[in-house]
C-alpha cells in the first residue's frame, strides 16, 4: 500500500556563502510509494540535494520543491513530515530504546499511551520489539541503525530520507541491513530517497538509481539501465567493473592489439570500447576473438577473477570472471571471446 508522497526537485541548484557551487540545476521526479537512490562518490552535491528536500537548505532562486504538488520550498523541515535516518544514528542515550522511537510523536504533542502503543508497533516491524527497554548505549551498531529508522517511522512521515546510513556498519551486517531496508520499504509503501556512495546498495534498494558527478546529474535509470546501458564513461566506470580496449573499427570490425570483433558499426579510427567482465567467455586460443596472457588470477570459489595482459600494451589490463572449477595458471595464453552487443562504444 502506497503512503508516501510524490515529489517533484523542480530546477533546484546550490551556491554557499563563500560562491562555491554544490550543486549545479537539477530536476528529480520520484512518484508516490517509490525509492530513489541518489548515488555518487564524495563531493557530487548527493547530500546538498537530499538537505533541499528535507527543507534543511534552501535552494538558490528559481529552484522549488514540491510535495503532491504543493509548494513546500521555504518550509521548515519540521512541517514537511519528513523522517531522516542518518549515519550518526542521533539517539538519545538517555532514554531508552522506546522512548527514543517516540520522542517524534512527543514532540507533537502525541499523547502518552498513544505514542508507546505507535512506538511500540514500529519496533515489531524492526523486529528489535524485544529491545524496547534498553538504554542505547547496550545496543550493538546495527541495532542502534534499527532503532534510527524505527524512529524515522514512527511518525508517518509523508517521506523517508536516508544519508548513507549503512556507511560506519561491517560489510556483513550492512548486507544484511540492506535486505531489511529494502523489505521495510516495501511493505511500508513509503517514498524513500536513499543516498549512497556504495553502488550495490543503491542497485538493491532503489526502483531508480540518480548517478551524480561534480553537482550534475550523470544518469536517471533502472539498476539494470544504469548497469548495462551506462551513458557515460563516467557512468560506466563508476558502475560496477569496466573494461577498456583500444583500437579501430574498419570494415565492420573492431580490431585491438588482442584480436577482432565483429561489429556493425561506422568505420572510426582511436576508438575504445568497454565491456563488463562477465560478458566475456573463454574460448579457444585458436580461433577465439581475442588473445590474452594470464598476469594473475584470484579464485573466489564458484568464480575467478582473471587479470589479462593485453599484448603489446604492458600498463593495461582486462579483468575477466569465469567459473571456478577450471584451474588456470598464470603465464598461460587464453581465447575470450564477446557478444558485439555487450560493447560499449562510449
Amino acid at each position: 500500500m502506497t503512503t508516501g508522497a510524490g515529489v517533484v526537485v523542480e530546477n533546484c541548484a546550490k551556491t554557499f556563502a563563500d560562491g562555491t557551487r554544490a550543486l549545479h540545476p537539477v530536476t528529480i521526479e520520484i512518484a508516490a510509494g517509490e525509492t530513489v537512490a541518489i548515488l555518487g562518490p564524495s563531493g557530487c552535491g548527493k547530500t546538498t540535494a537530499l538537505r533541499i528536500i528535507a527543507g534543511l537548505e534552501q535552494p538558490d532562486r528559481g529552484g522549488r520543491v514540491l510535495f503532491d504538488g504543493a509548494d513546500v520550498t521555504r518550509l521548515p523541515i519540521e512541517q514537511r513530515n519528513v523522517g531522516m535516518v542518518f549515519q550518526s544514528y542521533a539517539l538519545f542515550p538517555n532514554m531508552s530504546v522506546i522512548e527514543n522511537v517516540a520522542y517524534g510523536l512527543r514532540v507533537r504533542g502525541v499523547p502518552r499511551r498513544e505514542r508507546e502503543k505507535e512506538a511500540a508497533t514500529v519496533l515489531a516491524m524492526m523486529r528489535i520489539d524485544d529491545l524496547a527497554a534498553r538504554r542505547i548505549d547496550q545496543l550493538s551498531g546495527g541495532q542502534r541503525q534499527r532503532v534510527a529508522l524505527a524512529r524515522a517511522l514512527a511518525i508517518k512521515p509523508r517521506l523517508l530520507l536516508l544519508d548513507e546510513p549503512l556507511t560506519a556498519l561491517d560489510a556483513t551486517l550492512r548486507e544484511e541491513l540492506r535486505t531489511e531496508i529494502d523489505r521495510l520499504l516495501r511493505d511500508v509503501g513509503i517514498t524513500s530517497v536513499y543516498v549512497t556512495h556504495d553502488q550495490a546498495e543503491a542497485m538493491v534498494l532503489g526502483d531508480r538509481i540518480v548517478v551524480m558527478e561534480k553537482g550534475r546529474i550523470a544518469q536517471v535509470g533502472s539498476p539494470r539501465d544504469i548497469y548495462f546501458n551506462p551513458q557515460s564513461r563516467f557512468v560506466a566506470n563508476f558502475i560496477g567493473s569496466m573494461n577498456r580496449l583500444e583500437g579501430r573499427i574498419a570494415g565492420g570490425r573492431f580490431e585491438t592489439a588482442a584480436g577482432m570483433i565483429e561489429v556493425r558499426r561506422p568505420d572510426a579510427s582511436d576508438v575504445a570500447a568497454y565491456f563488463r567482465p562477465e560478458a566475456a567467455h573463454l574460448d579457444p586460443v585458436e580461433g577465439a576473438d581475442l588473445q590474452f596472457i594470464v598476469d594473475r588470477v584470484h579464485f573466489l570459489g564458484a568464480s575467478q577473477r582473471l587479470h589479462l595482459a593485453v599484448p603489446g600494451q604492458q600498463a593495461r589490463q582486462v579483468i575477466i570472471e569465469v567459473a571456478g572449477k577450471q584451474e588456470i595458471k598464470i603465464g598461460t595464453q587464453i581465447g575470450i571471446g564477446i557478444d558485439p552487443d555487450d560493447l560499449l562504444f562510449l
